[in-house]
């Protein structure tokens, strides 16, 4: 979250997780931390807590006494949810491990080819297997001007194959799991990406464009429609999405300014910082949907999760640091 978002408890929660979150997140069996509401007995309290992401609930005579999560950190109660392990939403390369069957939700998925493409469709580099396209964007400036150039919106390893490729790359609609062909199906080429640091410093995002020809491109987003404009969530806020695989979701934003670690395969694993976590509304393949909430405004980028929770990048980090505008 903006450092400007946060006030009151909220601000100065996030002073103690800034300076307890590396020891919570080093204890054993804990993915993530954030900030979200206290639930007691399946009900939110509206009590600000520390949420603790982790990978599996275990009874305490199973863990080492450093490894407990305590019940307050600082002043604030903490709050533990089990979530799996997370892990960045599509395989990485056509010939690694398929889409499982629960992944791969049948006809529904939007995977067909789709001249313009809107947002919510199947994409790719041409070495993974499928993402979705967030929206289209343009260059942040000129602005007011004329757009030289027009770019579709995914993820980093929906379109740059977790920084696995090179500036001008094909990019597929369908992606490749898809059946899109590399001669037929080519629509966009990799025009620049935020690198993810593995296994050490913090990501804001995980982010890409891809530049392709104005007619091509759609802002449009399958179900939702018109993104009206860029704003910020609160704990609670419901939220929407439009993805490849899953198709129209919603969910709930459970906690925000979220440290996370992701999985991306390999043995590579990505530190993910303010992200924002919510309820689960997504699969494999949705990598890269526009998150916006009931007013159409874009407040996300899907990019990872588990069976119980989704993680999205804040939407003003990927627009800065791509140096984008999505309206």
């Amino acid at each position: 979250m903006f450092k400007q978002d946060l006030t009151g408890e909220y601000l100065e929660i996030s002073n103690i997780q800034k300076d307890e979150q590396d020891s919570v997140l080093a204890k054993d069996n804990v993915v993530g931390v954030g900030i979200g509401h206290k639930t007691t007995d399946e009900k939110e309290t509206g009590d600000v807590c520390m949420t603790v992401l982790v990978a599996q609930k275990l009874d305490a005579s199973l863990l080492k006494i450093d490894d407990m999560i305590p019940p307050t950190i600082g002043k604030f109660k903490t709050d533990v949810i089990e979530t799996g392990e997370i892990f960045a939403g599509t395989h990485h390369d056509t010939e690694d491990v398929a889409l499982t069957e629960e992944e791969n939700v049948g006809a529904q998925i939007l995977a067909k080819r789709l001249r313009p493409v809107k947002g919510g469709y199947s994409v790719g580099h041409y070495k993974i297997t499928a993402g979705t396209m967030a929206t289209a964007v343009y260059d942040a400036k000129p602005y007011p001007g004329i757009p030289s150039k027009y770019y579709m919106l995914s993820n980093n390893h929906v379109l740059a194959n977790s920084n696995n490729a090179r500036i001008g790359d094909p990019i597929l609609q369908p992606g490749p799991y898809d059946g899109g062909k590399r001669r037929k199906d080519r629509i966009a080429r990799l025009s620049r990406f935020v690198p993810i640091r593995f296994n050490g410093p913090c990501n804001y995002v995980d982010a890409a464009i891809a530049e392709g020809q104005f007619h091509d491109l759609n802002r449009e987003i399958y179900w939702i429609g018109y993104v009206k404009g860029v704003g910020a969530v609160k704990v609670g806020t419901i939220v929407q999405k439009t993805g490849r695989t899953t198709n129209y979701t919603t969910g709930k934003v459970v906690a925000l300014n979220g440290t996370v670690n992701v999985n991306y395969g390999s043995g590579q694993v990505a530190k993910m910082c303010r992200q924002i976590i919510t309820t689960n509304m997504s699969a494999g393949g949705d990598s890269g949907s526009l998150l916006c909430d009931l007013n159409e405004n874009a407040v996300g980028l899907l990019f990872a999760g588990s069976s119980t929770v989704t993680i999205h990048n804040d939407i003003r980090y990927v627009q800065s640091l791509l140096n984008i505008r999505i309206v």
